[in-house]
């Protein structure tokens, strides 16, 4: 068998990747997936009272008609809390048939905390947690595995590389480690795309849902027929990562910085941009936000004057690329939530929309005033962050209350009426001073006085 360790129990992971080896499977292969909780955060009950199986629904358009095509993912051997089980958990590390490490534990969770302590587990980073496990997989005399982070971040097994690194600096862990942590593992930047809306909101669409499915499960959970996934080719990963359709299309290349930079900027650059607009709007999903004359030509002149012109010389390749995406957006059977999409905004604007609205502003002396509007909207919304007595951040926009959730930090800054403009100058959230390109702070100020006033009109 070829075993997975899967850091994230997630909806995205497990209609994605999962799907992928539940393919494999079907085709005559033999592998296992491992599921780890990587926070100490809710519970499993739902995977033990299923047994670790449950199913995926792809709906959406194909070959000119509309699809909704179920499959049943039984690849999940077991799902662990190592908060709960550790032992079970670090046993894996001395398991020879562990091939592959894929985790999703958003854009945040990849980075390095000097207070990070070798012994324990909780209240650590990932890439800390992952040290310590290929630690335990050294000393176990075991040669190493593929890491194939799917985090949306620029190159992100090169940056998971990094941080492992620096902690075993930090910890002061063997040099004969640090290289066979070099030498015989194999960080894989990957890119990840499929969109994937989770398990239903409403209870018509549940019901049909467990009718289509024939029995109820608590887990089902809905994406769409479009999949990619490419992958950095390195060592004899082919033996386990195999090409071609399979589920979702996969792609092993030595070249993945232009699969990255299209997807990131161009899908979910116009999600983060959209969200916090459509939700002020009182839109509920991104198919609301497309059928609406208003965010759907705010979405397009986004993608056209400020995103678009910066991902390759090719714009018509990319312009192609941005016209399924819209498509994929106009899928009515998603129903990809905004407030999921929410979750982590404010790394996901870092990530996502930064680098378009610094190459817009480099290349024409000004801001871009689409992306403007929308991280004008993102900091209009957490102004009014509030923080309840069960220890939840909710924010009251015009039409409805929903939950944020992002770094506690983030979130307690605002529910204690921190300042937007001191906010956009923390370099530790941005990376740089947001202020300092001209006219953003002044125009942010200004615009999110006029949101929270309810005076702001996109047109």
């Amino acid at each position: 068998m070829i075993k997975v360790l899967q850091y994230g129990e997630g909806n995205f992971l497990r209609t994605f990747a999962d799907h992928y080896f539940e393919t494999l499977n079907g085709e005559g292969g033999d592998y296992g997936v491992y599921i780890i909780k990587p926070i100490n955060r809710g519970n499993l009950e739902k995977f033990r009272k299923q047994n670790n199986n449950y199913h995926i629904v792809l709906r959406g358009m194909k070959n000119g008609g509309e699809v909704e095509d179920v499959y049943k993912i039984n690849c999940v051997n077991e799902v662990i809390d190592p908060f709960i089980d550790f032992e079970r958990y670090i046993s894996l590390a001395r398991d020879n048939e562990l091939k592959i490490v894929v985790s999703n534990t958003t854009e945040a969770g990849i980075c390095f905390d000097e207070n990070d302590l070798f012994v324990g587990f909780d209240g650590i980073t990932y890439p800390a947690k992952l040290t310590k496990f290929l630690f335990e997989r050294y000393n176990a005399g075991l040669d190493g595995l593929y890491l194939m982070p799917v985090e949306l971040i620029d190159n992100n097994a090169d940056e998971l590389y990094r941080c492992v690194m620096k902690y075993i600096d930090l910890w002061n862990l063997p040099e004969e480690f640090k290289k066979w942590v070099e030498e015989k593992n194999y960080f894989c930047n990957t890119l990840v795309d499929r969109i994937v809306s989770g398990y239903p909101k409403d209870d018509d669409t549940k019901a049909h849902l467990e009718n289509l499915i024939g029995e109820k499960d608590e887990l089902v959970s809905i994406g769409e027929p479009f999949g990619l996934w490419a992958v950095e080719n390195k060592g004899d990963i082919s033996k386990y990562i195999r090409e071609g359709r399979h589920g979702i299309d996969v792609v092993l290349t030595n070249d993945i910085k232009y699969y990255k930079k299209r997807k990131v900027r161009v899908l979910n650059g116009s999600h983060t941009n959209l969200v916090p607009v459509g939700l002020w709007y009182g839109m509920v999903t991104v198919y609301d936000c497309m059928r609406d004359k208003c965010l759907y030509k705010f979405v397009n002149d986004a993608l056209k004057e400020e995103i678009i012109p910066f991902v390759s010389d090719d714009i018509a390749a990319t312009t192609e690329f941005a016209e399924s995406v819209k498509e994929r957006f106009f899928n009515p059977y998603l129903n990809h939530q905004l407030t999921s999409i929410s979750l982590n905004s404010i790394s996901k604007w870092r990530a996502r929309d930064l680098p378009s609205f610094k190459d817009y502003y480099e290349r024409h002396g000004k801001i871009p005033e689409k992306l403007t509007i929308g991280f004008s909207y993102l900091m209009a919304t957490y102004k009014l962050v509030k923080k309840q007595d069960d220890g939840t951040f909710t924010v009251d926009l015009p039409t409805r209350r929903i939950e944020l959730k992002d770094d506690l930090p983030y979130l307690e800054y605002f529910a204690n009426g921190g300042c937007v403009i001191e906010f956009m100058k923390d370099e530790k959230v941005w990376g740089e001073d947001l202020t300092k390109y001209e006219g953003f702070a002044e125009e942010v100020r200004k615009n999110v006085k006029a949101i929270k006033s309810g005076n702001y009109r996109l047109l």
